[in-house]
């Protein structure tokens, strides 16, 4: 049998095990992206004896995935939604970043042997929150939070890693060539952050025009389309010495909140899509994971990792949300214990490595650590710790209703969390719905209820409700949720 072929071997089971697995480690508790990282690190040099420790694929092919996932999470992004909590997300994605990277600098600086560009370095490389274990533990845990506490969660999670690999990247050049100024450090900030907006709006807007014009002769052919313009958007950006990862946010967002052909097909598409990306990233990081040699670093990863969790990221959050006095302190300690670290870190890891800097080994095993313990104790702890602190709505399944909406269906569709005390008891007839707004559907428990006008409806239940237009939902939705301020 040749090698190629058992390789595809030993792909093809370590996926399909993946994928049964995700359904196992929902029941244990544990977050399926830990079963894929482990997966791979049991199909190792260690486990199964497959070597394999090419950081150039590992960073190259992680960050087309980083992209395909953060692509994914922009095309769902509501701008209804995260309009309210724009400056929030903002404030985290990029002060809160620096914070946390300052931060654990400077504890490694003090407890390693690290310099002082090493140790920022470190803190530089796991300064992002994860989207890909945010938007896993948003899709498979079963807890409602408030929507605008889960919509500034989401936000930073998925617009924070180009301010991480600017810092990553800047630390690497300033270790390279140490004459490097903080004038040309800042300008080259700037730029970046300058070229990835301008880049993502307009490759965005493009999108759209492109997409509805082009006239395709077969619907399958559209998502296919979609994964081109992703990778088109990334690619000409980083050329173009911008951020990539902000430009593929921005894009995505400007796409999934207008009206294209064949919309649904290509989210329900890159649904599976962005999962085959997870997978196989994880897979191929625990892969390049060599656990004999990590153990002479579990001291000091442990350490960083506890103060990270403990004390960095608490600080940056409540730093970065200071001025936003309306926000309680509860929820801000919610969003501390909801950084998760995931692959991104890991990915940004490979940068010192393929850069040789001197502590690269060092920094992966010790990232390697984080990663693995916050995932192990923050995503198993999710949904407990948001019911302790009484953010939890209800522990029901989200995605309560599955509706194949046709691509010319011209009627918004949301499901909506009944969360206004004033609407508890009362009928449909009586909450105050705009006109042309109609409940389609109320879900309670695990009862599902055809409404009529004179239906109770109880705090907890799931309403679908459709109306005609955008502005009339918007309306609905504040109504059933509570939030008079957006209405």
């Amino acid at each position: 049998m040749e090698i190629s072929t058992l390789g595809m071997l030993l792909a093809s089971l370590l996926l399909i095990v993946s994928i049964v697995m995700s359904k196992t480690s929902l029941k244990m508790g544990v977050p399926a992206l830990v079963m894929f990282l482990v997966l791979g690190m049991l199909a190792g040099e260690d486990g199964l004896g497959y070597e394999f420790d090419d950081a150039l694929m590992a960073q190259s092919f992680g960050n087309i995935a980083l992209s395909v996932i953060l692509f994914y999470g922009g095309l769902n992004t509501k701008f209804q939604s995260i309009k309210p909590v724009m400056a929030e997300g903002v404030s985290l994605a990029t002060f809160g970043v620096l914070l946390t990277c300052v931060a654990v600098g400077g504890f490694v600086y003090l407890v390693s042997g690290f310099t002082l560009l090493e140790s920022l370095l470190l803190g530089a490389v796991v300064s992002s929150t994860d989207a890909a274990a945010v938007f896993s533990i948003f899709k498979t845990r079963k807890v409602a939070l408030k929507r605008r506490l889960k919509d500034v969660i989401e936000l930073e999670s998925a617009s924070n890693d180009p301010m991480a690999s600017i810092l990553t990247i800047t630390l690497v050049a300033l270790i390279q060539a140490p004459g490097t100024t903080w004038w040309s450090i800042l300008l080259q900030f700037v730029a970046q952050m300058l070229v990835g907006l301008m880049s993502g709006a307009l490759f965005g807007w493009l999108s759209v025009k492109f997409i509805n014009r082009v006239k395709l002769d077969f619907a399958g052919l559209y998502p296919v389309l979609l994964i081109g313009l992703n990778i088109f958007i990334y690619a000409t950006t980083t050329y173009l010495h911008g951020n990539g990862f902000l430009a593929i946010y921005i894009a995505a967002v400007m796409i999934g909140n207008s009206a294209i052909e064949h919309k649904r097909s290509m989210l329900t598409f890159y649904d599976g899509f962005a999962w085959l990306m997870q997978i196989v990233m994880f897979l191929m990081l625990g892969l390049l994971v060599t656990p004999s040699t990590m153990l002479e670093y579990a001291g000091i990863g442990l350490a960083v990792s506890a103060f990270m969790i403990l004390a960095a990221r608490p600080l940056a959050v409540f730093a970065s949300l200071l001025p936003f006095t309306k926000m309680k302190a509860l929820d801000k300690l919610f969003v501390s214990w909801c950084g998760l670290r995931g692959a991104v870190p890991i990915v940004f890891a490979t940068y010192p490595m393929l850069a040789g800097v001197e502590a690269a080994d060092a920094i992966f095993n010790i990232v390697f650590y984080i990663t693995l313990t916050s995932m192990l104790i923050q995503g198993t702890t999710f949904s407990r710790v948001a019911r302790w602190m009484g953010l939890s709505l209800h522990d029901d399944d989200q995605g309560t209703f599955i509706f194949n909406e046709q691509d010319d269906f011209n009627s918004e569709l949301q499901e909506i969390d009944l969360a206004n005390p004033d609407c508890d008891g009362q009928p449909i007839m009586s909450l105050g719905l705009p006109e042309g707004a109609l409940v389609v559907y109320v879900k309670r428990g695990k009862q599902y209820i055809t409404p009529r006008g004179n239906t109770e409806v109880k705090a907890g239940d799931k309403l679908l409700v459709m109306s005609n237009d955008a502005e009339t939902m918007k309306v609905a939705k504040n109504l059933l949720s509570g939030d008079t301020k957006n209405g």
